[in-house]
């Protein structure tokens, strides 16, 4: 589908967006300080059509990330073999400055759950997580970042804390971190944690990507705060505060605005992306 690999190698230290159709020939025209995007893998697994010539014009122009959702990194069953040979087919011809997946589990036996849904971070998860993770890049022959995922409740099993339990998945497989400073701000507010001690204990030298997002603010039962990462709203202010103390950690690097419910117009999503570029020259 390709003759040679698209010019951009990796990502630059510059913000991005989630690419979603409706945007195509705005962004083309008007791209504003956006230098990358990112593409989820299912949507684009497909043989040809519409989807793909977007994509394969959209990577001549700018540096592209897939993000996966469905290999369900954490689940109790083996891979997807099917689905993870559709991936390197992908990320064989697209040759992405960039690949990412979740933290979580979506399978229960053969059936597929419409969910990213938490782990418990005990020795037998990290032993899971770090086989699949290790399958994965054998597997697709590159790198892969975990991102860190959104919570709303502990495990009572749990004896590693988050941050530990990802330090030591990039030692063991050698992957990379995807930093999601929204998810941060969502955990942290429901757990009744601090977001910057979670950013202080996290590995930020093993971070390639860092995200932001909105998200919806409800209640729980109690009448506590309950954040829901909906990705359907601006980053609020907090996040943004909390992405300025993030890079201070973590030095520059490619930051991605998400907006995958509710999508806005090119110019409100653009001018996401500008909040961005102000947090990167801060």
């Amino acid at each position: 589908m390709r003759d040679s690999p698209p010019r951009f190698d990796v990502l630059p230290n510059a913000p991005g967006v989630g690419y979603k159709p409706q945007h195509f020939n705005e962004l083309l025209a008007d791209p504003g300080p956006v230098e990358w995007i990112e593409v989820h893998a299912e949507n684009y697994m497909g043989d040809g059509g519409r989807p793909l010539a977007q994509l394969r014009a959209l990577s001549e122009r700018f540096a592209i990330s897939v993000h996966g959702v469905g290999l369900s990194i954490g689940g109790e069953t083996p891979l997807d073999r099917d689905h993870l040979a559709r991936l390197k087919h992908l990320c064989d011809w697209l040759n992405p400055a960039s690949f990412s997946e979740h933290l979580a589990w979506s399978t229960h036996g053969s059936e597929f759950l419409n969910d990213l849904l938490p782990l418990p971070y005990t020795q037998a998860t990290l032993d899971r997580v770090a086989d699949h993770i290790d399958e994965v890049q054998q597997v697709v022959g590159r790198q892969m970042l975990l991102e860190n995922p959104s919570s709303y409740l502990v495990f009572a099993e749990s004896n590693l804390s988050e941050s530990d339990f990802l330090a030591q998945v990039t030692r063991r497989t050698g992957c990379g971190l995807l930093l999601d400073v929204n998810n941060v701000f969502i955990s942290s507010t429901n757990l009744g944690l601090s977001p910057q001690a979670y950013i202080d204990a996290y590995p930020t030298d093993q971070v390639g990507e860092v995200h932001v997002g909105g998200h919806d603010a409800d209640h729980d039962d109690a009448g506590a705060p309950l954040l829901i990462d909906s990705h359907g709203k601006p980053v609020v202010e907090p996040v943004w505060t909390l992405l300025d103390y993030a890079l201070a950690q973590t030095g520059s690097k490619p930051v991605l605005v998400e907006w995958d419910n509710d999508v806005p117009d090119w110019p409100t999503l653009r001018d996401e992306a500008i909040r961005a570029a102000v947090a990167l020259t801060a």
